[in-house]
């Protein structure tokens, strides 16, 4: 007699879209699946039951459903948004906690543990194929425990699934070590990487499925969060003791974490290098105009992220393409002034100053540290040259702040003056659209549901290829990517400046890779000529700053920073400063151009992880509060 087990929905039925252009290969589910023994009668039935523990995966890029994009600092919005917003503005609670994830990812953890015991009984299964959806699940499993940990810390794991007579005593389980759960996560990884293919050989209908690199990659990403100051030797988190005075996390730092993450990120970064990945340099099969390297730079940047399924792609996330084009469309603003009544977009997302200010100057550096750039009169006004007529509108008069950064500002970020490249003007010497963002303005504010509430908007959702006609707007949705080589690289930067005494040549390539693809000079280069602090990159505390606010630039808006600044702790100080924007209300460039407090947001050491549903804790009493809530 099969056992019965502890778990709910077991048969949910969800439904996980691919590409619209190919097969959904996820869009089956157990049928009305009386019992567990049907489920795994013929392989039909158990593969429906893989895409059921396919379906609890986090949905990242959907605004109700990826922490990473509201609950933080990096796009302020309004407040309409959901869940998460109220997150970041400082309303989160433990009954009934916003963006509460314990509860559904706990049945998922289940349903993958009733298949990794159920799927040996399939008969028509064969054992190659079985073998890679045990490696799948496997994978999915480190995958939700992960997440969980992200989030919440220290977690019960959820190994094998509890019987249905199991002694009161053994169901009230009790949260395990952090350094419990990184082990458990990696084990995982390491036992189910071996099964699964380098690439999927046939993307129209498996596309999605998880390959070998995506495992790699996501046990690189562990790795390094593990060896991260908020689970390595965190004091701060020593009182945090299960009932039995069980300590959650161990206070002590271990170098050791960041020398194992160091070889983990290289040896993902070889495995995707052997099966051809690389990083995104645009270039079109058919090019209609002799594009300037200005613009080709920002097709670099802009399409790394949204260009679905190019070479740098590890991992992206098929289940979000209709969130996708929503995200694109509340991105989006008017760019066309002779379509001025459309009301297909709206231009929502707004990027506060310090976002703004995050990105460096044309020289590669932080605009704090450029010799050669003004940066106490950055609020001040400036009128655009010939050229700068790639960037800014010639003639038109702007922040100084708008003036000689790098080209990722100008691919990500949409601004008063600031050019749009593409959405159906593909000559680039030819007029380009430009935005017009102050008071009353086609891009500013003063209708209802209408413009940005900082004065910059984020470019680097919107497709290039997007089109506005008169009476809608029409997006090209892509994958949303939760894994780039370039994470790999910058992950493989940090961890290995960690493990040395000081950076060496390996720390300085990877990121400069990066810097090269998005228009830059070298670290070693950059910081020697311009930088009013010259030999910062030559020593490990310089680096870590370099590094980390290279990862905040080359991934903004990309649902990292939210997690980065948790684990480095540093988002006790990002979070507590104030969410600046110019003043809107205001119709000349003297009165738009002054900054303005939004809103002061704040954060507290116990926002570092969220609270533990009270429903939760009083069904099992061992499940102890996080601190401070």
């Amino acid at each position: 007699m099969m056992k019965k087990y502890i778990t709910k929905g077991l048969l949910v039925i969800l439904v996980l879209a691919t590409l619209s252009s190919c097969k959904k290969y996820l869009d089956v589910v157990p049928d009305n699946v009386a019992t567990i023994e049907n489920a795994f009668t013929m392989r039909s039935q158990a593969q429906k039951f893989l895409f059921t523990c396919y379906s609890y995966m986090p949905k990242e890029g959907d605004l109700t459903d990826d922490p990473g994009i509201l609950s933080g600092d990096e796009i302020w919005d309004v407040p309409t948004k959901g869940a998460y917003f109220f997150i970041a503005r400082g309303f989160q609670k433990t009954i009934s906690p916003y963006g509460d994830r314990w509860t559904n990812l706990y049945r998922a953890l289940r349903d993958c543990n009733i298949f990794l015991e159920n799927v040996g009984k399939v008969p028509d299964l064969n054992e190659e194929e079985r073998a890679r959806w045990i490696a799948e699940v496997k994978f999915l499993k480190a995958y939700y425990h992960f997440y969980l940990v992200r989030m919440y810390g220290p977690i019960p794991l959820i190994k094998t699934n509890l019987s249905i007579d199991a002694e009161a005593n053994v169901t009230r389980v009790t949260r395990d070590p952090v350094d419990s759960c990184f082990s458990y996560i990696k084990q995982l990884l390491d036992e189910a990487s071996p099964s699964l293919p380098p690439i999927v050989l046939n993307p129209t209908t498996e596309a999605g499925r998880i390959t070998q690199p995506i495992a790699l990659a996501l046990k690189a990403k562990v790795l390094v969060t593990a060896a991260s100051p908020l689970f390595n030797g965190n004091t701060d988190q020593s009182t945090l003791k299960n009932p039995d005075g069980t300590q959650l996390f161990n206070p002590t730092y271990s170098k050791a974490k960041w020398d194992t993450a160091a070889v983990a990120c290289k040896k993902a970064i070889e495995l995707c290098h052997s099966v051809g990945m690389k990083l995104y340099v645009y270039n079109p099969d058919f090019q209609q105009f002799n594009l300037t390297s200005t613009i080709k730079t920002q097709m670099n940047i802009r399409n790394s992220f949204a260009e679905k399924w190019n070479s740098e792609i590890i991992w992206a996330n098929t289940q979000t393409l209709v969130a996708n084009a929503t995200l694109q469309v509340l991105a989006a603003t008017w760019w066309d002034p002779l379509l001025l009544d459309n009301s297909a977009i709206r231009g929502e997302f707004s990027p506060p100053l310090k976002i703004v200010e995050q990105f460096y100057t044309k020289n590669g550096v932080p605009i704090t540290e450029d010799k050669t750039w003004d940066y106490n009169g950055r609020y001040g006004l400036r009128t655009a040259v010939e050229s700068e007529k790639l960037y800014i509108k010639k003639d038109f008069e702007t922040a100084k702040l708008n003036f000689d950064r790098e080209p990722r500002f100008y691919a990500d970020l949409g601004f008063d003056g600031g050019i749009w490249y593409g959405q159906g003007k593909y000559d680039d010497s030819q007029d380009l659209f430009y935005l017009q963002a102050k008071f009353k303005q086609r891009n500013g504010v003063g209708k209802p549901n209408y413009g940005t509430v900082t004065g910059y908007y984020v470019k680097k959702y919107v497709h290039f290829q997007n089109v506005m006609v008169a009476a809608s707007y029409s997006t090209n949705p892509f994958p949303w990517p939760v894994i780039r080589l370039s994470d790999l690289y910058l992950l493989y930067s940090e961890a290995l400046n960690e493990s040395l005494a000081a950076p060496d040549a390996e720390v300085y390539k990877y990121i400069n890779l990066i810097r090269a693809r998005a228009g830059l000079n070298s670290v070693e280069s950059s910081w020697t000529n311009f930088s009013s602090n010259p030999s910062k990159y030559t020593n490990k505390d310089g680096m870590r700053e370099i590094i980390h606010q290279e990862r905040k630039i080359e991934f903004v808006f990309e649902s990292q920073r939210l997690w980065d600044l948790r684990r480095w702790k540093e988002a006790a100080k990002e979070l507590n400063q104030p969410i600046t924007t110019w003043d809107l209300g205001q119709e000349t460039s003297a009165g738009y151009y002054r900054p303005v407090i939004l809103f002061n947001q704040t954060f507290g050491s116990k926002d570092y992880f969220w609270p533990i549903s009270e429903a939760n804790i009083t069904a099992n009493r061992n499940i102890v509060q996080n601190l401070g809530w």
